[in-house]
């Protein structure tokens, strides 16, 4: 029963975990906008995403293992830290003489969509969990 509530949830659950991360990333390039030589970050979610669903735990495959010593032992692994695995350097469209490759208005249009796009996964994650509530309650 548990894991099918789990399996349920857990897609929204990674993708709030990808948008935090993410969310991150942009803001560290908004706060590096004036460092010389900073080269803009970014990484691709829904690859980010798939890899994640995929391994069935939010891209924790770097984790710790446990070691089984008999058929009884549940099998378990440490987190791994978790969040996006490969981030990319952006391509500047018009790169500045002291090499920084943060270009403002992509940025602040990335963190506003993504923030966006975060609010709107919580929305629909909470009208999960309050469908779920309501399966559970007694008619009354």
């Amino acid at each position: 029963m548990i894991d099918k509530l789990a399996g349920y949830l857990d897609h929204h659950q990674e993708a709030l975990g990808l948008r935090n991360e993410r969310q991150k990333v942009l803001a560290n390039n908004i706060a590096n906008a004036d460092t010389p030589n900073y080269k803009a970050r970014d990484f691709d979610f829904s690859s980010e995403l798939d890899r994640a669903m995929e391994s069935g735990g939010g891209g924790r495959e770097g984790g710790l293992s446990l070691a089984t010593t008999s058929t009884h032992h549940l099998p378990a692994q440490a987190p791994g830290g978790g969040g996006a695995h490969d981030l990319l350097y952006r391509v500047p469209e018009q790169p500045s003489l002291d090499g920084n490759t943060v270009d403002m208005d992509r940025e602040r249009a990335a963190f506003a969509d993504n923030a966006m796009r975060y609010q709107a996964n919580t929305t629909i994650l909470t009208s999960k969990i309050q469908g779920i509530k309501g399966a559970m309650q007694p008619e009354g």
